[in-house]
């Protein structure tokens, strides 16, 4: 009977640890390169846009609520730049409270903060919420959607094409995007860091408490170092995400298109953002002041200078043997503005360039002119 016990036991073990082990988010291929089970996928680091993985990754597809990425991007600049503030209320429309979908019911004519609307349309993905939004910006959605494009155009989003705010898809024809041109949107949006604080936020609430939200990001939650970014899916794009991640600096950005179905979909993203951590490492360096570079013909004989910050991902093993090396032009001639670029410090990996820095001035400096020139002589000769 013991023996019996202890062999179900033994059983019950051997399943569940095959369970675990098995690689439901991305087998190696038969040419041993990674792979997985979605349409596209992309990771790169999201300060310097270096891609560590690609799978497909410049295909358009139906993005689903990924698509709020740049809805939530230029609402953010339209903050940064004055246009509206987070205390604004605003007034839903009755276009904006017919989304179907995720959603948080507005009703027409409610009044709710821009605030508590951004956290609706990243916290919960409120089709509602970001249609208000757009409204807000732009005053209407169709002229939000156009700034939508003409954004990807500037950011070089060279597969995308936008003709809602929110991704719902039931009746667009057009309404695409690829797994490099969400990347490259979502390093955009991160750079204003406020959009963390609720892509972060796995539970909160809005109309006084009365309303909950929860994060559709599940990684939030369950992945260290999580931050955000977006999910979404509908039957025709299957299931998105865009997911960002944050460890010792490094900041990651995983994106999976057309999974067929949540598991996998985060599976694979995890999987990608631990392949990214495991691996690379970012190398940063700061700006700094260097040795003031010689001019001539200037009212003054040198220039304060200093060097641009730089940062890129490298093999983490690799982190250490990363040299540089600064040049400087051989003749810098006045006249000098401040912020002119008067050098450049490479940065090489072995005997590989891995990028560069500008070298700038700190300062103007003039022509010399007849006076000074005459000034300069008389001090010279020690009679000033």
């Amino acid at each position: 009977m013991k023996t019996q016990r202890l062999l179900s036991f033994l059983l019950v073990i051997s399943v569940l640890f095959g369970a675990f082990m098995t690689p439901i988010f991305g087998v190696p291929s038969e040419e041993g390169v990674m792979s997985f089970d979605c349409a596209s996928a992309i990771l790169i680091e999201a300060k310097s846009g270096t891609v560590l993985f690609e799978q497909n990754s410049d295909e358009a597809l139906p993005p689903a609520s990924v698509t709020k990425i740049m809805t939530l991007l230029l609402v953010m600049e339209a903050i940064e730049a004055g246009k509206i503030s987070l205390s604004d209320t605003v007034a839903a429309s009755a276009h904006a409270c017919s989304m179907g979908g995720s959603q948080i019911y507005l009703e027409e004519g409610e009044e709710m903060s821009v605030e508590d609307l951004l956290k609706s349309v990243v916290i919960a993905s409120a089709n509602d919420a970001a249609v208000a939004l757009a409204e807000y910006v732009s005053g209407s959605e169709a002229a939000f959607v156009e700034g939508m494009n003409k954004r990807a155009a500037e950011l070089g989003m060279k597969n995308t094409h936008f003709e809602n705010t929110n991704g719902l898809d039931d009746t667009v024809e057009n309404h695409l995007t690829s797994a490099r041109d969400i990347a490259i949107m979502s390093a955009e949006l991160l750079k204003h860091k406020k959009i963390t604080e609720y892509s972060s936020i796995w539970m909160d609430t809005i109309r006084n408490g009365e309303f909950g939200l929860t994060n559709t990001n599940r990684l939030v939650r369950f992945y260290k170092g999580a931050n955000g970014l977006k999910t979404g899916s509908t039957s025709k794009a299957k299931f998105c995400i865009s997911a960002s991640a944050e460890r010792g600096g490094m900041t990651l950005i995983a994106v999976i298109m057309a999974a067929p179905t949540r598991d996998v979909r985060n599976s694979a993203a995890t999987a990608l953002l631990d392949y990214g951590f495991a691996n690379f490492a970012l190398y940063e360096a700061k700006s700094e002041a260097l040795t003031p570079a010689k001019v001539l013909g200037g009212v003054k004989n040198s220039c304060e200078i200093k060097s641009e910050e730089f940062g890129t991902v490298v093999p983490k093993n690799e982190l250490s043997n990363v040299k540089s090396k600064i040049e400087i032009k051989s003749e810098i001639k006045a006249p000098i503005k401040e912020g002119d670029t008067l050098g450049k410090i490479n940065y090489y990996l072995g005997d590989k360039c891995i990028g560069y820095s500008n070298v700038v001035a700190l300062e103007e400096v003039k022509v010399i002119n007849y006076l000074h020139m005459f000034l300069k002589i008389l001090a010279s000769m020690s009679l000033l």
